[in-house]
């Protein structure tokens, strides 16, 4: 076989195509990360949440804007649940537009090659390899390397091109960045209800000196609303809209959230990662770290598949049965958003707040509630509530013995 130009080829250079960069390169595999962007870390269409294991995988401290402890959830008529203990940390917020570039800048450091302004166009599987068509600052060249990894994102070319199917829902989601909220520094607002999230929550997460405000609602909920328009029904006609008096945005974004990992993530040469392989918490929408999971779970076998360059279709769908308990976890969490959350309307969501309110309830949500790992929360409440007892019938055998 003649020598490849590399060994893979990651399309997407956000955080979880530069960490799987990061982790190839260190085991001497010889990678290409490309991105369509003119930089790394712009546009940016993400809440900034990273989870304190997440962050512990890249070190990426300084990146840190603020540390969230707890929560103020709020019913769709006003009722409020606050969780959380100030001794425990649950979630960093992030200038993602430095996480991202840290995360690609360890790559480099451990002898990656980016390339900008450049994307794939086309890609053929050969005998020994695979030919990838590329689009680099308006000029084309063709590569060829042993593997290449999609972990471009929701929209992702790689998952399209190879025709791998879709993840199970894809949300939608609208967000700002302003000044003036009234918010606290150490702790996130979520919101509920149809007029301003239907089927999800909308959120104000503490961002130093500034509040990411957004909304992520089911496709099928809108009725024909936009995700602005829910944006500013929460800021001018909901209970809470006293809170947005003095605000003044300074940035917006928007975009999809896909989650519910893809039964098929791998063919012959070709493996998605993160966001492309509908890695997104049902639960939260967040995608970094069930991406940087996913990676640490595979690179050992996928580091060894490219030293024999054994990476038929077959080889990697062995490696990728890998994937089966993260993707059995992300069901289970969808199965509890959707009966506590998703398939209420808002007086069924009031009555679910009315009992979340209660001491015994915020306490058991604090011993157990994990953001990383809602499932344990739900099932307790399932089975220790009485009041919820009679959604266990609705949860399916796979969510109460999986």
């Amino acid at each position: 076989m003649e020598d490849l130009d590399y060994d893979v080829v990651i399309v997407g250079a956000g955080p979880v195509g530069g960490h799987l960069g990061r982790i190839l390169s260190e085991h001497n595999v010889s990678v290409l990360i490309l991105e369509e962007h003119l930089e790394v870390g712009k546009p940016f269409q993400c809440a900034g949440l990273v989870t304190p294991s997440a962050m512990n995988r890249v070190g990426l401290q300084s990146s840190i804007l603020s540390d969230v402890w707890g929560a103020r959830i709020n019913s769709p008529e006003g009722t409020v649940v606050e969780i959380g203990q100030p001794d425990i940390l649950r979630t960093h917020v992030v200038c993602r537009k430095m996480f991202d570039e840290g995360c690609v800048r360890q790559a480099l450091a451990a002898g990656a090659t980016l390339w900008l302004n450049s994307r794939p166009l086309e890609a053929t599987v050969q005998t020994d390899c695979m030919k990838i068509q590329i689009l680099r600052e308006g000029v084309e060249q063709t590569i060829r390397c042993k593997l290449l990894c999609g972990a471009d994102g929701a929209h992702s070319w790689t998952r399209r091109y190879f025709r791998m199917g879709r993840p199970k829902e894809f949300m939608v989601g609208f967000q700002a960045e302003v000044t003036g909220y009234e918010g606290l520094s150490d702790r996130l607002d979520m919101f509920t209800g149809d007029s301003i999230a239907p089927g999800l929550f909308a959120w104000a997460i503490p961002n130093g000196e500034t509040h990411r405000i957004g909304v992520w609602a089911h496709p099928d909920r809108l009725d024909g609303r936009s995700c602005e328009q829910l944006y500013d029904e929460l800021r001018t006609n909901s209970h809470w809209k006293y809170r947005f008096d003095n605000t003044v945005e300074t940035a917006r974004f928007c975009g999809p959230i896909a989650s519910g990992p893809l039964k098929k993530i791998a063919k012959e040469r070709v493996i998605l990662f993160g966001d492309a392989a509908g890695l997104c918490k049902p639960t939260t929408g967040g995608g970094i770290g069930p991406g940087f999971d996913q990676i640490h779970l595979l690179a050992p076998s996928i580091v060894k598949a490219l030293g024999s360059n054994k990476l038929s279709g077959s080889n990697l769908k062995k490696i990728n049965k890998a994937m089966n308990k993260m993707r059995k976890e992300h069901e289970r969490a969808r199965i509890l958003r959707d009966l506590f959350v998703t398939s209420c309307d808002d007086a069924e969501l009031e009555k679910n707040f009315q009992i979340f309110a209660r001491t015994n309830v915020v306490d058991l949500i604090n011993e157990v509630g994990d953001i990383e790992k809602p499932v344990p929360l739900g099932i307790r409440l399932l089975k220790e509530v009485p009041e919820f007892r009679k959604m266990a019938a609705r949860a399916t055998w796979a969510l109460l013995t999986g």
